[in-house]
């Protein structure tokens, strides 16, 4: 059964049963970039934390700028891509990020302020890039299997958060950072170089990324990709309003909205926690590329459900997965050492196919508003920015791991639409 025919968006002048390999090894390379641009801030909440000397909530700024331009972007983002297409909006969004990665060089010797305003700019670009690239992936191809080529190429964006924190570590925290004791032996003059060299530590990385997205929008620009277009007439009609009367696609966008906070909230702490006395006392630097583990076990995952999710329903596995991660966060909350930390980094593994799978299952069957169901789900991925806050709060006011109560009940609601729609595609 064809669940995106009917006033669904289609590829221009391209047959849909062949053809759709280029185009979606092309828009895998965006995967791929932000998932690293991402990922590399949770190498950098820590590095700033500890060279502004911040407390968590200050510290979650990071995240809550990163995630609250998704929010703040998305419905501009698909006004723009509406106006100029898919594949212009894709190179306008890498030029963008490629601003924002730019703005760190100044930001090294401006202060806190101008890093989140970089990250900003960096996360409204990339809200572009995926505003245009999910829609993309959904269309080429048999709707039936939309959640198992989404997870494919999610497995990509993977590879880059994965590849992240280990590359972060070596290049931003190689110097290490002094402690508190330590800091307070220097000087005034010597507090100032301090900051400045520890804080300068990104602008080689950030500089290098910047050209690589500036060459990607180019190659991007030129590349033959097919012309995405919408069938139905009047798609627009009834915004918002209308589209969120699917119940399925309202309770989507709740779902993502916990999936991305509890998600990002994890991963914003693991070094933290990791350096806690009491699981495993580790410095950041040597804590960073076990972050990878975590990214690393969404990539293995993803190529796991790929296959898997051709033959068992995408609601079942997701259930199956937020009942996972439930016990594993509780796990590293009530236990410690080594337990406690590979039950924290095996949530990876679980997280792998959430994203993709709720995405697409909340875009089922919704014709000419998919493209506003889209939008909104993109604006869910504010939850990146208010759950890590929410976490900071708790870490500070009562304790680090226990604050890890606060992803867990996010997932609690993943279970939920998991097993609400265990079998949406077969009842249809």
């Amino acid at each position: 059964m064809e669940h995106y025919s009917q006033a669904a968006p289609v590829a221009s002048g391209q047959s849909q049963a062949g053809g759709n390999t280029g185009p979606l090894v092309i828009v895998t390379i965006l995967f791929f970039m932000w998932g690293l641009l991402t990922s590399l801030n949770d190498v950098l909440i820590p590095h700033l934390k500890a060279v502004y000397t911040l407390t968590y909530v200050q510290a979650m700024l990071v995240q809550f700028c990163f995630f609250g331009a998704y929010f703040i972007v998305s419905l501009p983002a698909g006004m723009l891509i509406k106006k100029i297409g898919y594949q212009n909006g894709a190179v306008a969004g890498l030029t963008i990020a490629a601003a924002g990665c730019a703005l760190f060089y100044p930001a090294a010797t401006s202060g806190y302020t101008l890093f989140l305003i970089a990250f900003f700019v960096l996360a409204g670009g990339i809200t572009i890039l995926q505003v245009a690239a999910n829609p993309y992936v959904a269309i080429l191809g048999d709707a039936r299997t939309a959640s198992s080529r989404l997870t494919l190429t999610q497995a990509f964006n993977s590879l880059g958060t994965t590849v992240a924190p280990t590359l972060g570590g070596m290049l931003i925290l190689a110097g290490g950072v002094l402690s508190s004791a330590d800091l307070a032996k220097l000087t005034t003059e010597q507090l100032a170089a301090y900051h400045h060299a520890q804080a300068a530590s990104v602008q080689g990385p950030y500089l290098a990324l910047a050209g690589a997205l500036l060459v990607l929008a180019i190659l991007f620009s030129l590349a033959r990709l097919p012309k995405i277009i919408d069938t139905a007439t009047g798609g627009a009609q009834g915004g918002f309003t209308e589209v969120l009367k699917h119940r399925h696609l309202a309770l989507g966008v709740v779902a993502i909205f916990l999936y991305v906070g509890g998600e990002v909230s994890i991963g914003s702490f693991l070094i933290n926690f990791m350096g806690d006395a009491h699981v495993a006392g580790l410095s950041a630097a040597d804590a960073a590329p076990y972050v990878s583990y975590y990214w690393g076990g969404a990539m293995v995952g993803r190529f796991i459900g790929f296959a898997v999710m051709r033959t068992i329903s995408p609601g079942k596995a997701l259930a199956f997965n937020a009942a996972a991660v439930i016990v594993l966060v509780l796990v590293a909350i009530f236990s410690g050492g080594a337990l406690a930390m590979w039950s924290l980094l095996a949530v990876g593994l679980f997280n792998s196919i959430m994203f993709p799978t709720i995405f697409s299952m909340a875009l089922n069957k919704l014709g000419p508003l998919t493209g506003q169901g889209s939008g909104l789900l993109c604006m869910a991925i504010v939850g990146g920015a208010l759950v890590p806050f929410a976490q900071g709060l708790l870490a500070d006011n009562i304790s680090l791991q226990l604050s890890f109560l606060v992803p867990a009940a996010c997932y609690l609601f993943i279970l939920y639409f998991g097993v609400k729609y265990a079998n949406m595609y077969t009842e249809e």
